[in-house]
């Protein structure tokens, strides 16, 4: 077997190649120290792992190898079989994927990346092209797999996996070797649910896979830990990522799936008691997905992503790094703003002039930089969910016109923003009647129906010239600044219209509403685009990467929220990141102090009935937004994440989200869900022996004076520590810089 190499700066891959094998991928080599790094992991692997700031990176050059590689394409097509391994339900050990064969390979280097694309083909009527990117400095690599159908027979694709990878080992680590290669390996992934986002855990991949005694029986194992998207809500149970790490290897995978539809994943054991993982968009028995190729058609898959460090805090820098540097150059971040949004525990759909009005006053007077009108300003009906598609302001609403208020939000120094859900229509509207039967998602010629609305098919040329004149209106009528693109139905598996199955009309739909979204970045540059899906249903990278900011959740408990703020900045950028704050006048000063805390390690993102707060209220969110101006927001998109106290769980009476700004500072948030000890230590390891300085952001002021109960803090630099001493049995929060003198 020959050797193709490859590679940037920071990772080296080393590809096996054969005449009679297809090709695998025999080693991935970390050239330099992990300088991205900015922290490493505890030593529990429990849901409670501690991934704090610490431990110093490794300056010498490691490489992870596969002693047992595999495929690195995986697929199945109709009458083709799955394969040798006897009724299998996992994406590998396919009959296709061992079937291909290296026939050339084309390697292209740039300023901003490094690219290769490895050509096969297969006896059996098929070729593949697999193309791998890695960004300049980036240990982060990116993958897509181009099919094309070869011969006169149609070739019905069912599933293709890409960048399938055995989890390997160190070369050279010495020691010696566990005979079960699982051991010591744990999967860090997150479960999702509306109102319940980011929910991580780690489990010892042997909880997962548990030894069955394969060997006994001369046969690889059926199944594998496999999650599975459901429909168009990408992040609706579970996210399309998760990190493989081994700490006595010194190993860490972080992989995801960049894609807004349907997606599956999977880590397993194969054969010999080694772990793998595989990456896949939808499939036919996960989402009713195949495509029928006739000769020379081509598909290609949904784009993966995979990056190799040290440890899980060197691939969550890296994975950081990779989505800033991947981030849409049409939508740059620049600076994250001051949104004022009157949805969330205020007008609830129901907006009106006379009810807008204060509280664009209020929201001009704390500071905010754009008003955002959510749900409802387009219905004359009073029941605003099955009337949207026709996003015509309400003249009931406006007796005077949308423009009045829109023009007193410009006027007061802010950009007006408007809700939208611009994937449906609702079954009352008048756009219903008016567009064609195509224009919708279909199941045997009959439009789909859920929740009172139709969903729109963006691959029909009507409804992207609908919806473009729809955005142009509002931009030139009203001034319309920013958007808040929301999606609040699950509509199934997909559409039949013009397609081989749902599944192929839902992700054909998914790739045109992406390429509509850069098509208004194109028109119109300066338009800011949230991502909203029932809050966080769509936190996928594809999605994530086109918008300025996302929606975490629609949590409106705000002493639930912590645990959301908290690990966002897994899921996005943190300066993507808009979770809500929504302090009320009914809250002590603790409990706004805690409300507003929420959103200030992310995109400043606030609601609330502005206009209602006492004089102390309004100075405490004119503080905050002040505090974010100064201390976050310059350092914020630079910023990597870090978890000193372990990923937080859902009920976790204290939380912890530092964001390590380079340079020997860091910004560390604390909450406290009324804890019983007045004592807390945070250890942040990487500032360990260095004399530092701890300064209060939020609250800076003196809040004994204010009534509220002041937290003390000290620095332990021989240990590494701030020690915190808070009250007790009360919801409080605060922000501190930590910085190295």
């Amino acid at each position: 077997m020959s050797s193709l190499k490859w590679g940037n700066s920071e990772l080296e891959l080393e590809f096996g190649i054969a005449s009679t094998r297809p090709v695998v991928i025999r080693s991935v080599t970390m050239l330099s120290a992990a300088r991205h790094s900015t922290s490493a992991i505890g030593e529990t692997i429990d849901a409670n792992t501690n991934l704090g700031a610490g431990g110093g990176n490794e300056s010498t050059e490691t490489k992870v190898v596969f002693e047992r590689p595999m495929p690195v394409v995986e697929l199945m097509a109709a009458q083709r079989g799955s394969g040798h391994t006897k009724c299998s339900r996992r994406l590998i050990e396919t009959s296709l994927g061992a079937s291909l064969r290296y026939t050339g390979a084309v390697k292209k280097h740039t300023d901003d990346a490094d690219m290769l694309t490895i050509s096969m083909d297969s006896e059996l009527g098929l070729a593949v092209n697999l193309s791998f990117e890695l960004p300049a400095g980036c240990t982060m690599m990116r993958v897509t797999a181009e099919v094309t159908n070869t011969i006169d027979a149609p070739l019905v694709l069912e599933s293709l996996a890409v960048c399938c990878l055995p989890f390997g080992v160190r070369a050279h680590s010495g020691g010696e070797k566990s005979t079960d290669l699982l051991d010591g390996w744990a999967l860090t992934e997150c479960a999702a649910d509306w109102l319940g986002e980011g929910r991580w855990a780690t489990n010892p991949m042997r909880r997962l896979c548990p030894a069955l005694g394969n060997d006994l029986v001369g046969r690889n194992p059926q199944g594998a830990h496999s999650v599975v998207s459901e429909g168009t809500f990408s992040t609706g149970t579970s996210m399309p990522m998760g990190i493989v790490s081994n700490q006595g290897e010194g190993i860490a995978w972080l992989f995801q799936v960049e894609h807004n539809g349907a997606w599956r994943w999977e880590v397993g054991e194969r054969e010999d008691k080694e772990g793998y993982l595989a990456l896949s968009g939808p499939t036919y028995r996960d989402h009713g997905w195949s495509t029928t190729l006739m000769k020379g058609c081509s598909f290609t898959s949904v784009p993966v992503s995979v990056a190799l460090g040290h440890n899980v805090d060197d691939v969550i820098a890296s994975v950081t790094r990779y989505r800033r540097m991947e981030h849409s150059a049409l939508d740059e971040i620049g600076r994250p703003g001051i949104i004022f949004n009157d949805y969330m525990n205020t007008l609830n759909g129901d907006p009106t002039r006379d009810k807008l009005m204060p509280l664009v006053e209020a929201a001009a007077q704390v500071g905010a930089e754009v008003f955002c009108i959510d749900a409802g300003w387009y219905d004359d009906t009073g029941d605003w969910w099955p009337s949207v598609g026709e996003w015509m302001p309400s003249s009931k609403r406006f007796p005077n016109g949308l423009s009045e208020v829109t023009d007193a939000i410009r006027e007061r120094g802010m950009v007006p923003g408007l809700w939208m859900e611009p994937e449906v229509i609702g079954v009352k509207s008048p756009l219903a009647a008016e567009l064609p039967d195509e224009a919708f998602f279909l199941h045997a010629g009959q439009r789909v129906v859920e929740q009172e609305r139709y969903l729109l098919d963006f691959r029909n040329p009507v409804v992207i010239e609908r919806m473009n004149g729809v955005v142009d209106r509002l931009i030139k009528q009203f001034g319309v600044g920013y958007f808040k693109f929301d999606y609040n139905v699950m509509p199934g598996p997909g559409t039949t219209y013009k397609a081989d199955s749902p599944g192929d009309g839902l992700l054909g739909h998914n790739r045109a509403y992406s390429a509509w979204i850069q098509g208004l970045h194109r028109r119109h540059p300066n338009l800011i685009l949230e991502n909203c899906s029932s809050g966080g249903m769509r936190e996928d990278f594809a999605q994530t990467a086109l918008f300025r900011l996302n929606s975490t959740s629609d949590q409106q408990d705000f002493r639930k929220y912590p645990t959301i703020t908290a690990t966002a900045p897994l899921a996005m950028l943190p300066e993507q990141a808009g979770n809500w704050a929504y302090p009320s006048a009914e809250m002590d000063d603790e409990e706004f102090v805690f409300a507003l805390v929420n959103t200030m390690p992310g995109h400043f993102f606030m609601s609330g009935y502005l206009n209602r707060f006492s004089d102390r209220q309004i100075e405490l969110v004119k503080v905050a937004v002040a505090a974010y101006r100064e201390s976050i927001q310059p350092v914020i998109t630079q910023a990597v994440p870090f978890w000193p106290l372990g990923l937080p769980q859902w009920e976790d009476k204290s939380v912890a989200l530092g964001l390590d700004c380079g340079g020997g500072r860091a910004l560390l948030t604390v909450w406290a869900r009324c804890c019983e000890e007045g004592r807390l230590s945070v250890p942040l390891p990487k500032w360990r022996g260095k004399a530092c300085e701890v300064r209060p952001v939020f609250p800076a002021f003196d809040t004994r004076e204010s009534g509220m109960q002041a937290w003390s803090c000290n620095w332990d630099e021989e240990g590494g520590e701030l020690k915190l001493e808070l009250p007790k049995g009360i919801y409080t929060a605060r922000i501190y810089e930590i910085s190295v003198r």
